[in-house]
Parts: structure tokens; sequence; C-alpha cells
């Protein structure tokens, strides 16, 4: 019964980057019991020091929407569709599903300014953001012994995150380098829309798309309007363009937490749920039904 409860925010302390680490790596040696989890555990740090403003030649990450906290969603999220295919009988090797991992860690460098970007916010380079990420990955391999191969791997992963990428125009080496794209893909939207702050963060991310040129919305009471819009294109590209891996997603929490459900797609229609309340019944005042995470606050010291 009281599996029946839960909901995916009681599983893991998101805001706390470490712990979703911890979790990670609990998923990784459930998989690879003797397995090398040093490669994604340096990359967790490398990117918290990063996002925080402690990496040599970056400044801080100075947006509120492709944060850190994204980032470790998109990493738990990547860890579980890994682990879930895995049960489900579609293992990845030891090497490989590290790679996916780190794909999921860098995969929003891009956001991040170096020291001599002095002007404006990381969110000027949203429509460019994957190329500096993938530039951002290339360097950080070069500094840490990977291969040329391991780099080529993980470009096509953060491609997959492109909403407007043709995943079929991408050339795959493997059955399941497609698939590790796909999950990253895939879990890069699960992660962000099921975050139980996805609502306080839109205008936030109205913001970026502000900054970086982002056509298509007037205002952010319009992004969250054409977001129900938004959620009916993303369970197409899951089906279509990502292959369906979501699916694997409930086998992770049957396993792992003996929950027979797809958590992540009952916290999005839970989102989406409230979304649709604010949309036909608080039009004017809706940012006083959004008050969790202190987003709000936050951002109207941002508008001050």
């Amino acid at each position: 019964m009281e599996s029946e409860k839960r909901k995916l925010e009681d599983l893991i302390d998101m805001a706390n980057p470490e712990a979703v680490f911890s979790e990670v790596a609990s998923v990784f040696f459930t998989l690879f019991p003797s397995g090398d989890f040093a490669p994604v555990s340096k990359a967790c740090l490398d990117t918290a020091a990063l996002f925080r403003g402690n990496y040599p030649g970056y400044r801080e990450c100075n947006i509120h929407y492709h944060d850190l906290k994204h980032t470790t969603d998109c990493l738990m999220a990547m860890a579980r569709l890994i682990h879930g295919a895995s049960v489900e009988g579609r293992p990845v090797g030891e090497r490989q599903a590290c790679l996916g991992l780190v794909s999921a860690l860098l995969h929003d460098t891009g956001y991040l300014q170096e020291t001599r970007e002095g002007s404006g916010t990381g969110a000027q380079y949203t429509l460019i953001h994957i190329d500096r990420s993938i530039s951002f990955m290339e360097r950080y391999f070069a500094e840490n012994d990977y291969s040329l191969e391991e780099e080529r791997f993980c470009r096509g992963c953060l491609r997959c995150t492109g909403l407007d990428v043709k995943i079929d125009g991408i050339a795959f080496e493997s059955p399941e380098h497609e698939f590790l794209g796909k999950a990253l893909g895939t879990a890069d939207l699960l992660g962000q829309m099921a975050d139980r702050t996805y609502l306080e963060r839109l205008p936030m991310l109205y913001s970026e798309f502000e900054e970086g040129g982002v056509p298509g919305f007037s205002d952010a009471w319009d992004l969250m309007k054409k977001t129900p819009g938004f959620w009916e294109f993303t369970k197409k590209r899951f089906a279509a363009d990502l292959g369906g891996v979501d699916r694997y997603m409930i086998h992770h929490f049957e396993q792992r937490w003996s929950v027979a459900r797809d958590l992540y797609r009952e916290a999005i229609e839970n989102n989406l749920r409230y979304l649709r309340y604010l949309l036909e019944r608080h039009p004017s005042d809706y940012r006083n039904y959004l008050r969790r995470g202190g987003l709000m606050e936050l951002l109207e010291e941002m508008e001050s």
C-alpha cells in the first residue's frame, strides 16, 4: 500500500546534487558490481564545480532553468533508463554506460560562460548551446585521457538532445550507441518536465528564451499556455524519434523501489494538470499559486 502512494519526489532529494550522485553510483553498481565508476564520479565533481564557479576558466552558472539542478535531473533520469533497459533485457557495456552518464553531465555545459565572456548571461547561447557543450566536452575529454572514439561516441549522444535534430541522421556506431543517444534525449525531457518545480521554472525558461533570441513566445504566460502542447509534441517525439525508450523507466522503479509505475510520467501529468488549472482559473495571478522552491521570489528579485 505504501508503494502505491510514493511519488517521484519522495525517492531522492533532487535538490541535493550529492544525493543524486550517490544514487547514480548505487544504480551503476547494481549493474556492474565490480565496475569502475571513477570516470563518472570525477565528471560529477567537475560538473558541480563548473556550475558553482569553481572550474578554471569559467564563470558561475548565472541562469536558473538550465542550471546544475537541471543537469542532475537529466543525469538521474539517464541512469534510471539505463538500469530499466538492462532489467528488461537490453543491457549496455560498462564503459558505454559510463559514457552515457558522462554525456548527461556535460550535455548543457554550453550555457556556462568562460571567464572572458563577461556580458549578459549564458542564456544568450541558447540556440548554439549544443555546439558549445560539445566543444567543452572535447576539451574535457582531451584533458582526462578519453579516446577520440569515446569523444565521437559522446558527441552523437549530445546531438540527441536537440529538439530540432533529426535523430535518424546521426551516424550511430552500434545499437547500444543509438540506445544511449535516444536515452539521453529522453532523459533530458523527462528530467525537466517531471521536476516538482517545473512550473515555477517556466518563467525562468522564458527569460532564457528572451535573451537567447528563441522565437515563438510573447511573454512567460504565453510560454505556459503553450506548454501542454509541448507535452503532446514530446510524447510524439518519445515514440517516433527517440525509439520509445521511455518505456524502460517503469522497470527501474519496479526493481529499485518496488513501485510498478512510471513515476516520471505521473509527475509530468500532475504538473500539467495543475498548469491547466492555472490556465483556466488564474491567468492574471498565476504566480501567487507557484511557490515551490522560492523560485517566484527569486524571479521577483531578478525583475526588480
